[in-house]
């Protein structure tokens, strides 16, 4: 070993003093650089090549993240109308946003009947572990129940499988709002015990646990797919009208009320010229 790379490997970067330029060049790949370094080891503007380097690829990398999560568009939960619902635990959706849940590895249930912000809940928090870094999968129950149900091979149902498994946080929207047999329910099951070893899920319903047997009619696993979910979960209940049928009143009204000035203007006859 040369003795610039030797001073190169002991000396830290500005950011990060216990890591080396070489050792930034390397983690980077920029092996060219790495190869030239008798040459190029000491250039004063090294350290902001490295820095827009990795600037850039930790945007990469989030935008990658975000898309591969398939989170979708949501309404922030800055802008969440929290007088709406009669009954919703404000503090309690606010602390989910701390995640000690993903860290402790449990799971959160929202139940609440349509309307009421369970997927807007579930969108942010899915959106939040993103930014922190976290592997996140938001999926519809049954946009992932109809794709496992489909695969044919087990190798297919292995890959597809690992696609619900793998990351840290897996959100399942709408469970409830279709019925699903036997097959299925087996499925959400698989899902439900493959990651009850630290991997934390969040499930909207609009069913509570004591009407899932209409939900996964037939099926023999609901009473464990429901102990295994609620094991070392927290349950958050929501209750109100449907905030969708707010804004639709809302809408028809305006839109109404635009209908009603134009007759108006219509009928006031024009000033001849």
């Amino acid at each position: 070993m040369s003795k610039t790379v030797a001073k190169a490997i002991a000396s830290g970067s500005p950011e990060d003093p216990g890591r080396s330029r070489l050792g930034r060049a390397q983690a980077l790949g920029l092996y060219g650089l790495v190869a030239h370094w008798e040459e190029v080891g000491e250039e004063p503007w090294l350290d902001q090549l490295f820095g827009i380097e990795e600037e850039e690829r930790a945007r990469r990398s989030l935008e990658r993240r975000i898309r591969n999560a398939k989170i979708g568009r949501f309404k922030p939960l800055a802008d969440f109308d929290w007088a709406w619902p009669d009954e919703i635990d404000r503090e309690a959706v606010e602390d989910l946003c701390r995640f000690d849940f993903l860290t402790e590895g449990s799971n959160v249930i929202l139940i609440g009947p349509h309307g009421v912000g369970k997927t807007t809940i579930a969108q942010n928090l899915a959106h939040q572990a993103v930014l922190r870094g976290e592997t996140v999968r938001f999926t519809t129950a049954s946009g992932m129940l109809n794709e496992l149900g489909s695969q044919e091979t087990a190798g297919g149902l292995s890959r597809c499988m690992r696609r619900y498994c793998r990351p840290s946080l897996l959100v399942v929207d709408e469970v409830g709002y279709l019925s699903y047999g036997s097959r299925q329910a087996d499925l959400l099951f698989e899902v439900v015990n493959r990651r009850q070893d630290g991997k934390s899920s969040v499930v909207t319903t609009n069913k509570p646990f004591t009407e899932w047997n209409e939900v996964f009619p037939n099926s023999t696993s609901v009473v464990a797919l429901i102990d295994r979910l609620v094991h070392r979960s927290e349950l958050i209940r929501i209750q109100g009208e449907s905030y969708r049928l707010k804004e639709a009143k809302e809408r028809g009204e305006k839109k109404a009320k635009q209908r009603l000035s134009r007759r108006k203007e219509e009928k006031v006859p024009r000033k001849s010229a």
